[in-house]
């Protein structure tokens, strides 16, 4: 049960890195005057999928994790196949479909999935010894 409360800060911490990344991304679109509805629209879609994907990506590696602490490594190993396809799918499913929807802007929507990355350095930088 720890290990999942550890899952749910973790992805709180980049929830939080999310919401600063997207907001100045919208603050650049603004600058440059391309900021409309699907720009807004995009950042919160690119946002909330970056979110649930390292959610769902760190949740699989706990239970891929439990597996292989009970002596069942090829089980935890397809877990996690299987459930990083499934993610991948369905990311490029919605993107598509949002894309070609016209509610969304592209480029805002993918920008999100770059901003995990930093936000895990800066939170590892910030990190007490022991945490």
């Amino acid at each position: 049960m720890a290990v999942r409360k550890f899952v749910l800060k973790e992805t709180r911490i980049i929830a939080i890195g999310e919401c600063i990344g997207v907001a100045a991304m919208w603050g650049i679109y603004a600058l440059l005057g391309h900021f409309d509805r699907t720009v807004l629209l995009g950042g919160i879609v690119g946002a909330v999928i970056s979110v649930l994907n390292f959610f769902f990506m760190a949740l699989s590696a706990d239970m891929a994790a439990d597996r292989a602490m009970n002596q069942d490594v090829k089980s935890g190993q397809k877990l996690m196949q299987s459930f990083m396809m499934t993610r991948m799918i369905a990311i490029f499913v919605i993107l598509i479909a949002f894309a070609k929807s016209g509610l969304c802007d592209p480029l805002s929507m993918v920008i999100p999935f770059v901003m995990v990355r930093p936000t895990i350095t800066v939170a590892e930088f910030f990190r007490k010894a022991g945490d």
